[in-house]
């Protein structure tokens, strides 16, 4: 399983926090029909993206990219000791595999300087706090968090009914930030810092940001999730149900493949499964995801 990779200068490190089956394939993909699912379940399943039952397997994980003078977080998540009933595998656990996993990069919570939330999802901001004498108190004591102000806008407009699937996680998980003062609303495109920068992919959630990591030949770029599996880079007209916006979620993707395909960029989407990055290709009129490691090593490696 690799785990870190090099971009110039630039290391960019998973932080896995649960690798696992979530939902049937039918019903996370609206698109997906049981005779498509045949015919790619073969594939799916060598790739480690689909189990014997016809559920999806995701990676929930974190990427701290590391500069020679800063330490970026992006994404946080799904954090310990939050009510989330309708996710088991994320209701109040306790365990200590994210920490465990940030060590064993040789990453301390104060070392982050900057956590980049690419959007206000359960599952992208759960570490942003941690319970604390029973307060929620930012997990980075030294980190500005940055979240996109077309992504805020749209949670403080949305209200309890948005949070129905998932408990209120604003709550516990963002709110906190703001209280804490190291919260920072930034625009659709921001530089982070020398060689890293923002830009907006949107559909998924109104105010999503990627972020790309290097520049010239050498570049990798962090998706998000303007797609969850790989099926998604074979057929980019499917979004999830979870996508807030479907047509122009749709949208974003085909012009980022369009964009990225036969490029040999490096592309992280958020939850694909182990090794998780690798290139899109061109496959005659479609596209195709291959992963590092397959036909083809990444950038440095590690």
């Amino acid at each position: 399983m690799t785990l870190k990779f090099t971009v110039g200068d630039l290391t960019i490190h998973r932080i896995i926090e649960q690798e696992t089956t979530f939902l049937p394939a039918l019903e996370m993909l609206p698109g997906l029909t049981p005779d498509l699912l045949a015919e790619n379940r073969q594939w799916m399943q060598k790739a480690g993206a689909l189990d014997d039952k016809d559920v999806l397997i995701l990676c929930f994980q974190s990427y701290v990219v590391k500069t020679p003078h800063h330490t970026i977080l992006i994404d946080s998540c799904i954090g310990n000791d939050k009510p989330r009933p309708q996710r088991p595998k994320w209701n109040m656990k306790t365990d200590d595999t994210y920490a465990r996993a940030l060590a064993a990069a040789g990453i301390s919570v104060g070392d982050i300087d900057y956590v980049m939330c690419t959007h206000l999802h359960v599952d992208h901001v759960g570490w942003n706090t941690r319970l604390d004498n029973g307060r929620w108190v930012p997990t980075f004591p030294n980190a500005r968090y940055l979240i996109a102000r077309r992504e805020w806008a749209h949670w403080q407009a949305a209200g309890p009914a948005a949070l129905v699937r998932t408990s209120d996680y604003i709550t516990d998980s963002v709110l906190p930030v703001f209280e804490a003062g190291q919260a920072d609303l930034i625009g659709d495109e921001h530089a982070l810092a020398a060689g890293i920068s923002v830009e907006p992919a949107p559909g998924h959630t109104p105010g999503q940001l990627m972020v790309r990591v290097g520049s010239g030949r050498e570049q990798a770029i962090l998706s998000a999730d303007l797609m969850h599996h790989p099926l998604q880079v074979r057929y980019p007209d499917w979004s999830t149900r979870f996508c807030t916006d479907p047509g122009e979620a749709r949208t974003t993707r085909l012009g980022f493949f369009n964009a990225h395909a036969g490029t040999g960029r490096l592309i992280f989407p958020a939850h694909f499964p182990s090794p998780t990055g690798g290139t899109i290709e061109r496959d005659g009129k479609d596209y195709r995801f291959t992963f590092c490691g397959e036909d083809h090593g990444c950038f440095g490696g590690g």
